[in-house]
């Protein structure tokens, strides 16, 4: 018993260090750090918010997004571990399921036929078909898409002031003074009044229903 405690206490260790890659290729955080990014660009503030807290936002907000599936992952594979129901292989195949589905919603067909072709697979008849290794690049693929997606609509209306506040610069023959050092107040003010923060993460949780 106490060799079995000690064998998962090691790889308990070991899989902390694989936690960062886990973040990143199988939840939302890579979508919602983009589009967090992207409004950062956006808005033309390089340093505000910064690096730090665009994490923070992206750690949490992918938490909170996939809360569900962390539960389920609790329910079926850590519980029934702990309790020395099951064995370290049944929990690990036990906890990809809720992964798995997780991914496969949120990825596109054409990405994952695309990774099955690269992948000299089978064409899969059902989801169960399809191996771990060749969902996770396709979710990847698929997520960056859909941030980019998300960007550009957020792009668009600090786009228009821009051009705006540009061409009534060179209208007034203004041409030496930058247009971002006058659109960047206009573009704040317009985030705040239309309350963006509260419009982006309602944007960025419901892009995962």
């Amino acid at each position: 018993m106490d060799g079995q405690n000690a064998l998962q206490i090691l790889l308990l260790i070991g899989g902390l260090t694989l936690v960062p890659a886990m973040l990143f290729c199988v939840t939302g955080f890579t979508r919602i750090l983009i589009v967090l990014g992207f409004i950062r660009s956006a808005l033309g503030t390089n340093t505000a918010p910064p690096n730090q807290v665009l994490v923070g936002i992206a750690v949490f907000l992918t938490i909170f997004v996939m809360a569900p599936t962390f539960i389920e992952i609790k329910d079926v594979a850590i519980d029934p571990l702990s309790e020395n129901r099951i064995t370290q292989t049944q929990a690990l195949e036990r906890a990809q399921l809720p992964l798995r589905e997780f991914m496969f919603e949120q990825t596109r067909d054409k990405d994952l036929a695309l990774f099955v072709k690269l992948a000299d697979e089978p064409q899969p008849e059902t989801r169960a078909d399809v191996p771990t290794w060749v969902l996770i690049p396709a979710f990847i693929i698929s997520e960056l898409k859909t941030a980019f997606q998300i960007g550009f609509l957020i792009f668009l209306p600090f786009l228009v002031i821009d051009l705006v506040v540009a061409t009534t610069l060179m209208s007034m023959g203004m041409v030496m003074l930058p247009p971002v050092f006058i659109s960047l107040p206009f573009k704040i003010l317009l985030f705040v009044l239309v309350d963006g923060w509260n419009l982006v993460t309602q944007s960025l949780v419901q892009s995962f229903s």
